[in-house]
Parts: structure tokens; C-alpha cells; sequence
């Protein structure tokens, strides 16, 4: 038995490290929080916060439908 015969476990792997959206999406996160904090709480950040939670969860709900 190896460790892609295990339900969950092969589906990690096999959209983990090759998913470079999720990737990019991981590496901007801290980038949204820093605009967050330097421009204040605002329609345009709040927006900008809303918009890449909502392009999140859709690629992890992606993700997890397409493994």
C-alpha cells in the first residue's frame, strides 16, 4: 500500500506541489493583509479582501472536486 492508495492522502498529493495558482494565491495573501494594514479599512480594501477569499475558496473547492 502507498500513501496515493489512501483516499485523502492521494488527493493532497496529487494537486499539491504542481497547482501553481494555489501557489500564487498563497504568496499573495500576505500581500493583501499588507495593504490591509497600510491603506486602512476601506470599500477598496475590503473589496480587494473579499474578492481574493472568494478566488480562494473557489480553487480550493476546485481542487477538491477535480482530485
Amino acid at each position: 500500500m502507498t500513501p496515493d492508495d489512501i483516499p485523502v492522502l492521494g488527493a493532497l498529493r496529487r494537486v499539491g506541489p504542481d497547482d501553481r495558482v494555489f501557489d500564487l494565491l498563497l504568496l499573495t495573501g500576505p500581500l493583501v493583509v499588507a495593504c490591509i494594514a497600510l491603506l486602512g479599512r476601506g470599500p477598496v480594501t475590503v473589496g480587494l479582501a473579499v474578492v481574493y477569499l472568494l478566488v480562494l475558496v473557489g480553487r480550493v473547492a476546485y481542487n477538491a472536486t477535480a482530485a
